[in-house]
């Protein structure tokens, strides 16, 4: 099947270049293990500001990683070849967030405890963190396939690509975030969850569709 296909030709092609996957990850490392050095070491402080911290990080660790989603192909003429094939173009655009997902998503999510006993977050809350990250993050890949499949071809696109994914990855920052702020206040997170997880199927059903549209215009 051509979902399958193109998920394990993209790992393969991805464990290539082994710095384009660990980058984003080492710059989401560091960049917690900096902040109780620039901030306080203090666990009262940290455990404060940990879940917004550690959320604000993940959207840019995932900015860094959209650029290389369509790049390749691009370049090797490959992104051509697959929109004038008979194969389903959206569910192609489907498989590649799916890899992004895989490859960007889910070492996040297995980081997230450590650093957020780093940060002197609670178990609850670390537990919590993971369930949002794991809501969210194939959110951030499908949304981040949308930006990406417009940038397609356009050199030094870094900045652009944050213009049109932030604006849509804030609502996710603002819930998710928020879930964990009111959960450690005692206070009703169902709602905040209720509202990741819709968007989570909103964007997994018009995403493909989107991103693929996109990508024909961009190669035209």
């Amino acid at each position: 099947m051509i979902f399958f296909q193109t998920i394990r030709r993209d790992i393969k092609i991805a464990f290539r270049k082994p710095s384009n996957i660990f980058n984003p990850l080492l710059f989401f490392i560091i960049s917690i293990t900096l902040f109780p050095l620039a901030i306080s070491p203090e666990a009262q402080v940290l455990s404060g500001i940990a879940s917004g911290l550690i959320w604000v990080l993940v959207l840019l660790s995932v900015l860094l990683s959209l650029n290389l989603m369509f790049n390749d192909d691009f370049e090797n003429g490959i992104l051509e070849q697959i929109t004038t094939s008979s194969h389903s173009l959206p569910l192609i655009m489907l498989a590649k967030a799916t890899t992004h997902f895989l490859l960007t998503g889910i070492p996040i999510i297995l980081l997230s405890p450590f650093l957020g006993l780093i940060l002197f977050m609670s178990i609850d809350g670390i537990l919590l963190l993971m369930l949002t990250i794991l809501m969210t993050t194939p959110t951030l890949s499908l949304i981040g396939s949308i930006g990406s499949s417009l940038v397609v071809g356009v050199k030094n696109s870094g900045m652009l690509l944050s213009l049109i994914i932030l604006p849509l990855y804030i609502p996710i920052l603002i819930f998710a975030a928020g879930a964990i702020t009111n959960f450690n206040s005692g206070l009703e997170i169902t709602g905040n969850l209720y509202f990741l997880a819709t968007l989570s199927v909103a964007f997994l059903m018009l995403s493909p569709f989107v991103s693929s549209l996109a990508i024909k215009i961009s190669l035209e």
